[in-house]
């Protein structure tokens, strides 16, 4: 039986400042931390406003763009709204930061929701519904 209390999803970028800025703002998840010069380490933790699930990005004095793990289209973080209106003003909060729909890689997605490249070009789809 699954008995973990939170998950963390965590990944390196180059652009953390950029990242803080398309999550926050644009996507509208909540600041839970952050930390500065840690053995050389940057980060912020964002999440949902329960604190159960969040993002860690985290950028490193040594890293160089050639040790990030790349991208494919079919890497995706999936947001699901059970409120159209707060889907709505999601996808509004992303235009309004100049970010666009992309077409998804799976025709799944089609119809039903829009998919975004964050900054670093990692996919998050934004789904009109629930799962399930």
């Amino acid at each position: 039986m699954f008995q973990a209390v939170q998950i963390r999803i965590a990944r390196p970028t180059l652009r953390l400042e950029a990242l803080a800025k398309f999550y926050q703002m644009g996507l509208g998840m909540v600041l839970t931390g952050q930390f500065s010069d840690h053995d050389g380490y940057d980060g912020i933790m964002l999440g949902m406003p329960d604190n159960k699930i969040h993002l860690e990005f985290t950028s490193h004095t040594n890293l160089k763009q050639k040790d990030l793990p790349r991208p494919t289209k079919e890497h995706l973080l999936v947001l699901y709204f059970d409120n159209p209106a707060n889907y709505q003003k999601a996808t509004n909060r992303l235009r309004g930061l100049n970010c666009h729909p992309v077409s998804p890689e799976n025709p799944y997605w089609e119809g039903k929701s829009e998919t975004y490249e964050d900054p670093d070009g990692w996919r998050v789809v934004l789904f009109n519904g629930v799962f399930g």
